[in-house]
């Protein structure tokens, strides 16, 4: 899976790509992070990026001709597939979700613009990016904090990235449920014991356990996840739980 990144700051990304899963991936040849300096992309001395909008308003706008020909640049220099997405991280796009990363890394390359200042020009809205994405409703300095985090929710589905092949499949938002709690060494700690049934070997009994915790976990954290999941996700056992827990 190749990530190609379109910042003003390509500097803020040395430090989180080169740790963890991340940098392991990389060392590994399973991801490529591409890092472009929109700036190299200017056509004046000053390598000026933005200009002031139309119309008057506060901030600056980013200009569109740096984007569009860094853009033009990944595009012709890394042979990507038509396919390919074009992804303009803003405020007003959609906001991300596990559906949306899923599809991503069905993809070999993934194209990622960081937005700056006031925003961009709407002609990159509009012409070039192929879809805009958000990662919460908050406003962020630029679209570089939200390229890392679409970069590692992607880069986990990627085979051979994450260790367990089973841990992406039972994440939270691909099941639809809330994770079970997680216990670990030592049984005992401050008088707080792990619960017995993990400690029994009955694994019928462990995975009902788990399973009853995240429900129980996601309807008192996440009660709307569970209005969006589908029917056939949910047993008649799972059903009558919840129904338990609500009248309880």
């Amino acid at each position: 899976m190749r990530f190609h990144v379109l910042t003003l700051f390509p500097g803020m990304f040395e430090g989180p790509m080169s740790e963890s899963i991340i940098a392991r991936a990389q060392s590994q040849g399973l991801v490529e992070v591409n890092l472009h300096d929109i700036r190299d992309h200017a056509r004046d001395k000053h390598r000026q990026v933005d200009d002031y909008g139309f119309g008057g308003g506060p901030g600056m706008v980013m200009k569109p001709a740096p984007i569009f020909e860094a853009v033009e640049h990944v595009k012709s220099s890394s042979s990507l597939a038509a396919s390919t997405p074009v992804v303009l991280l803003s405020p007003q796009g959609k906001r991300l979700d596990q559906e949306t990363v899923e599809r991503f890394a069905e993809h070999t390359d993934l194209i990622l613009i960081c937005g700056r200042y006031e925003g961009v020009d709407e002609r990159v809205r509009q012409h070039l990016a192929t879809e805009e994405i958000s990662i919460g409703d908050y406003v962020l300095a630029g679209g570089e904090l939200a390229a890392m985090v679409v970069i590692d929710a992607v880069a986990r589905l990627v085979p051979g990235v994450v260790g367990s092949a089973e841990s992406p499949a039972n994440d939270t938002f691909t099941t639809g449920l809330l994770q079970h709690p997680l216990y670990t060494r030592p049984t005992e700690y401050r008088d707080w014991n792990v619960p017995e049934v993990l400690l029994s070997g009955n694994h019928a009994e462990i995975d009902r356990w788990r399973r009853q915790e995240a429900l129980r976990r996601t309807l008192i954290q996440r009660p709307d996840l569970l209005e969006r999941i589908s029917a056939g996700r949910l047993t008649d056992e799972d059903r009558r739980y919840l129904e338990e827990l609500r009248e309880g």
